[in-house]
């Protein structure tokens, strides 16, 4: 047995070794600097445990840990994390990085409030020889409330780097709300989140986003699902479900009140401001359908709130097309689209299956139907909201992979793409093009707001020999705002595809 004393004088000793860098910046930025925990390991410490502390200041919402050490002689360092309160987790040697908050944390980590005061980063030396030496770096993060949402929740760095038109469903639910599937022995259960992502995989989606309401207890099992799943982006999303309308948001990972007209929150702009300011965007859901007994709070009847703050409408929800069968009709949710396009507002069409069974396509609107489509930077949580935000964004509601819609508008040189703005002096013409692939004898339907002039379509559409169509249309400024848009529709005259629009302003 070591004896006490001395193994207590060598950790002292190494203390005085370990640097820590201090957790704010010396310009008083918002966000603190990391914080560097660095020092040696000798055959001495061989299975010892060090406790190395650091301090966590007030207001700090994640903490994320990464170490680094020399492994040679086949040197082995554990990890854990210890809080003011005690053991946060221990994830021995299967691990070299960690991050928990109040919702989530990695596996082996419990999530749980960010407590202040002095943590401990625990160190253990299963393994390392007498002659041995191991210097060690551990880098922590602390990410104080409010900060901007990363470039992808659960994953580091982009799960593909080339820019592309990325497939994907922005409206799904787990267990973790009120989804449900059949269980092994064929009971119905709250269904866990992988079977959504499962099922997200069979789609060959590109992204799914979670949008549980009004909780965020799915956010662990996404993380622990997300590097399993790495061919696919993982968003963590939220429906905020009021009485009067719901509400989709992505990226921000913390709290959100939900209590509309209450004290808690007395207007939904605080929401749209919060999640736009951290960098996430906001969706309002399924705004035809009725709202009341029946389905409460499913119709949009909020009243007025800072559109600006609103990145998109979903115009196509797939619980209300197993109702009617189309986008169109009386519970559409296009004309609430279009009827904020004609006031001005930039929104992007997105649609969602609202998937709350991923097992039984005939029971719900199966994972990734309708799809998504959107041109990004890459296959990252940041890309794809900016390009979301940018309106480079068209539905596909039967989810055929390979099909195609995107609108080009030019005049004077200046050239812009679907959501895009083009200025227009009075008199000046305009030429706007829609390309499209992948519907049989497709039909352009081209789509103008209330304050657009007459479109006078070319005398020829193009068809290519792979089945691309391209048609143009022409137009002259007068000395207004407007927009112009276009639906692609089958041989039977529905719908298949919607775009989002170009914008037209007085120049």
């Amino acid at each position: 047995m070591r004896n006490s004393t001395l193994l207590g004088w060598r950790l002292a000793l190494l203390a005085l070794a370990v640097t820590v860098t201090p957790a704010w910046a010396s310009d008083d930025r918002p966000r603190p600097a990391p914080i560097v925990l660095e020092g040696e390991l000798t055959g001495e410490l061989h299975e010892t445990y060090l406790e190395l502390p650091f301090e966590v200041p007030p207001g700090i919402e994640r903490v994320s840990v990464s170490l680094d050490y020399d492994q040679n002689n086949r040197t082995v360092i554990d990890m854990g994390l210890r809080d003011p309160n005690g053991l946060r987790g221990w994830s021995g040697g299967a691990r070299r990085s960690f991050t928990l908050s109040a919702s989530e944390a990695t596996p082996s980590y419990t999530p749980g409030p960010i407590v202040p005061g002095t943590w401990r980063l625990i160190l253990g030396a299963p393994n390392i020889r007498a002659s041995s030496r191991s210097a060690y770096r551990a880098e922590i993060t602390l990410t104080p409330a409010g900060e901007q949402v990363p470039e992808s929740a659960f994953f580091d760095g982009p799960i593909r780097a080339d820019p592309a038109w990325y497939r994907g469903d922005f409206h799904t639910h787990t267990g973790h709300s009120d989804g449900s599937c059949e269980s092994l022995a064929g009971r119905r259960v709250p269904c866990p989140a992988f079977r959504t992502l499962e099922a997200a995989r069979r789609a060959g989606l590109d992204f799914v986003a979670v949008t549980e309401h009004n909780t965020v207890s799915h956010h662990g099992p996404l993380r622990e699902l997300q590097p399993y799943y790495d061919t696919i982006l993982i968003i963590p999303g939220r429906e905020i479900t009021t009485f009067k309308g719901h509400l989709n948001v992505f990226g921000p990972l913390g709290e959100l009140d939900f209590q509309l007209g209450s004290p808690r929150l007395p207007s939904l702009d605080q929401t749209l401001k919060e999640v736009e300011g951290r960098g996430g965007f906001s969706s309002i859901n399924h705004p035809g359908m009725p709202s009341g007994e029946a389905c409460m709070g499913c119709g949009w009847i909020v009243g007025d709130i800072d559109f600006s703050q609103v990145a998109a409408v979903e115009v196509v929800n797939g619980g209300t097309m197993l109702l009617t069968r189309s986008p169109e009709g009386p519970l559409s949710h296009i004309p609430f689209w279009e009827g904020l396009l004609d006031q001005g507002h930039r929104l992007a069409a997105i649609a969602g299956s609202d998937n709350h069974d991923p097992d039984n396509p005939g029971r719900q609107s199966p994972v990734g139907r309708p799809t998504t489509v959107v041109y990004a930077a890459n296959l990252s949580q940041r890309a794809l909201f900016d390009a979301v935000r940018a309106g480079r964004v068209f539905v596909d509601l039967e989810a055929i992979p390979g099909r195609h819609l995107d609108l080009t508008a030019k005049s004077m040189g200046a050239e812009v793409r679907m959501g895009g703005v083009l200025r227009l002096a009075q008199g000046e013409t305009a030429s706007l093009t829609v390309e499209t692939h992948g519907v049989e004898n497709a039909e352009i339907e081209w789509v103008a707001g209330a304050n657009a002039p007459a479109l006078r379509l070319s005398s020829q559409e193009l068809v290519q020999l792979d089945g691309s169509r391209r048609q143009t249309a022409t137009l002259t400024g007068v000395g207004r705002s407007y927009w112009v848009r276009a639906n692609i529709r089958n041989q039977e005259g529905e719908i298949v595809l919607i775009g989002s629009p170009v914008y037209i302003e007085e120049k």
